[in-house]
């Protein structure tokens, strides 16, 4: 009966959201009282049913409920309870669902938090809310029924995908699809502002957190995904780029280029059209990327279904949903007006060169991504673009924006002096150079083109610490003084400051483990070791183990360096129900480097074979992101950034001064 009445809740908020865009558009040109209190409640009334409807889903799920069709091909009795919560959404019905939740979440948002936008702003943000609440509840109930029934009821389910067993799906989808799905109000807002005609600084105050908060999920989300597939895929690898992948970052890069856009719109009233576009852009690829993992037309692990009736459906929202986008911007961005002028050498030239980088950047990864696919479909040909053509392209972009990021936050708006800037930075740019010399010493094995990468990353580092040296006048007033200015300085200045140091730390990672890596596969016996990089590796015993829903067979393994020895173990799991294999990689992680060890096939009576890398700072490829994270949460914190909240009229600080 709870199926039924999940089933009741969905449709009633596709009505309700049908309402609310019909009454948003008639009405938004002179809302009254009663229209902008009905699309509030509208819209927060969404979100309670659809949030209800999930809940329905989830009881399901834990209570082994497998009428429901989705939790028989998805769950079973076995299943540990944290898998059968998290089984919900490893399926392609169960995502849409909590999509749609995310998106109908993020419309109550507007809704509840909006009191200081204008009625009519207001109306037109949540009816083109409702408007893409309309079309993927609609997709949900029509296309991807989450709510089907089987009868009779089967005494046993199917199991969940054995590689989806595992933590990293109870964190990393959700945050992912916080990130594409935040988009939407950004969008949403540009599209209101098309429609309307208005758009000033005040729009992209409201702009901007949402991006922001949308950002700093999506950091996260896709830093998770990597570390999921790098730890439980036992192919040591963090990134590949996939399609799938690639779907996620080019909404990175876009919506890293909408911020900085957004930015300038607040400080300087000027880059409009180019932040309303770029706005529109971001959650269009978005969406492609939901039509990339839903159409059937890639297969990978990331996919979630194979129904090309579904992706044509996905199809046919996008081309309304973006072509009536873009439509709209071509009529109407004639009529905006561009906004304020600066010299190119200032940080509004700054932050548009950012800007040219990033989308040179997500074109770049979108013609790689796409052209195979739509070769195909054209010609039948089918080619494959591999890391070489990405590693070269994006990482040719990636080399002159590096360089040019630490000069932004020392460039004053509207005019600049390039060779003043240039002078202040002199110590960032020697420290750097020292820093890269000692590191690629430490780390050498020969000639290469590591020293380059290093110097990007440290040049990045130092150059955000420098901004805050600057800005508190380090060695140029007494210490206690400096302490009280860096006290004083607005949150956002801060998480500039670490985000632009944690993508050097990043930078750092990637660069490091791309050259020094070392693999080694071997074949071993009980009692043999194998040495890497100054490890050694025994092998001690192979056992088998019963798990919860698989059996196992273990490796355990000893790793000695130096006087130290630890014990580590790498198993295959093989799941009773499907009957799939998996891999369990051993990990040991020594500072920010690891030691990984993944066992293969059988080799002889006793022997299996062992692949083991040394991954030199591997851990610095996601601590980069979680300090972009923790950047993007800081500047959230800054009253100036919070929704909803008025400016305090207050004297400046000597820190705000600054």
């Amino acid at each position: 009966m709870s199926i039924e009445l999940g089933h009741f809740a969905l449709i009633l908020a596709l009505a309700i959201a049908v309402a609310q865009t019909i009454l948003s558009f008639v009405a938004w040109r002179n809302p009254s009282e009663g229209t902008v209190a009905f699309v509030r409640q509208a819209s927060l009334l969404q979100f309670l049913l659809v949030g209800a409807a999930f809940a329905t889903l989830i009881v399901a799920f834990e209570a082994s409920d497998f009428s429901l069709k989705l939790a028989y091909e998805n769950s079973h009795t076995l299943q540990p309870a944290l898998y059968k919560f998290t089984a919900v959404w490893g399926n392609h019905e169960g995502s849409m669902l909590l999509w749609v939740l995310i998106l109908v979440a993020f419309g109550a948002a507007v809704a509840a938090f909006g009191n200081q936008l204008t009625a009519q702003l207001r109306v037109l943000v949540l009816g083109f809310q409702g408007l893409l609440n309309v079309a993927f509840i609609g997709f949900s109930l029509f296309t991807s029924n989450p709510f089907e029934r089987l009868v009779p009821a089967p005494l046993e389910g199917s199991d969940l995908n054995p590689i989806l067993q595992d933590i990293g799906l109870a964190i990393h989808p959700p945050m992912l699809y916080i990130g594409y799905v935040g988009f939407s109000v950004c969008f949403s807002f540009a599209m209101a502002a098309l429609v309307s005609g208005k758009i000033d600084a005040a729009w992209a105050r409201w702009v901007r957190p949402w991006t922001l908060f949308s950002w700093t999920f999506l950091t996260l989300g896709i830093a998770m995904g990597s570390y999921w597939a790098y730890y439980e895929l036992g192919w040591g690898g963090w990134w590949f780029w996939d399609p799938t992948e690639n779907a996620s970052f080019m909404p990175w890069l876009a919506g890293t280029a909408l911020l900085h856009s957004a930015l300038v719109m607040e400080k300087r009233n000027a880059l409009k059209i180019w932040t309303i576009l770029l706005a529109i852009i971001t959650f269009s690829l978005s969406l492609l990327g939901t039509f990339l993992v839903r159409s059937g037309i890639l297969t990978s692990v990331h996919s979630f279904a194979s129904d090309p009736t579904r992706g044509l459906v996905i199809l046919g929202i996008l081309a309304v949903v973006i072509g009536g986008a873009f439509s709209l911007f071509a009529f109407r961005a004639p009529s905006l007006r561009a906004g304020g002028l600066f010299s190119p050498v200032s940080r509004e030239g700054a932050l548009i060169v950012n800007n040219l980088f990033l989308a040179s950047a997500t074109g770049a990864v979108l013609v790689g991504t796409l052209y195979p696919l739509l070769l195909d479909a054209a010609t039948g040909a089918r080619i494959s673009v591999g890391p070489p053509f990405f590693n070269l392209t994006f990482g040719g972009l990636m080399v002159p924006l590096l360089l040019v990021l630490p000069f932004g936050p020392f460039l004053p708006w509207k005019r600049a002096d390039l060779l003043a800037v240039s002078q202040r930075l002199m110590a960032a740019m020697i420290a750097a150079v020292l820093i890269t010399v000692a590191w690629s010493a430490v780390l050498w094995q020969g000639p290469s083109m590591a020293p380059i990468g290093f110097l990007l990353g440290f040049w990045v580092m130092v150059g955000s610490i420098a901004d805050l040296v600057e800005r508190g006048k380090i060695g140029k007033v007494p210490f206690a003084k400096s302490i009280a200015r860096l006290k004083g300085l607005p949150r956002s200045v801060w998480s500039t400051a670490l985000a632009h140091f944690g993508l050097g730390v990043a930078v750092i990672g990637i660069v490091t483990v791309s050259v020094y890596e070392t693999e080694l596969v071997t074949t071993l016996e009980p009692g043999q070791e194998a040495t890497l990089s100054g490890y050694t590796v025994r092998f001690v015993e192979e056992v088998d183990l019963p798990g919860p829903n698989y059996r196992s067979e273990r490796v355990n393994l000893t790793v000695t360096k130096g006087t130290g020895i630890r014990e580590t173990h790498s198993e295959r799991r093989i799941f009773v129900a499907s009957g799939q294999p998996t891999t369990e990689a051993g990990i040991e992680t020594f500072g920010l480097s690891q030691l990984y060890v993944s066992m293969g096939d059988r080799s002889g009576a006793e022997g299996r074979v062992i692949r083991i890398w040394y991954k030199p700072w591997v851990l610095l490829i996601w601590l980069g992101p979680v300090i972009m994270g923790f950047a993007g949460f800081l500047s959230l914190t800054d009253r100036r950034l919070r929704v909803g909240v008025p400016r305090r009229a207050t004297n400046r600080t000597a820190g705000e001064a600054a």
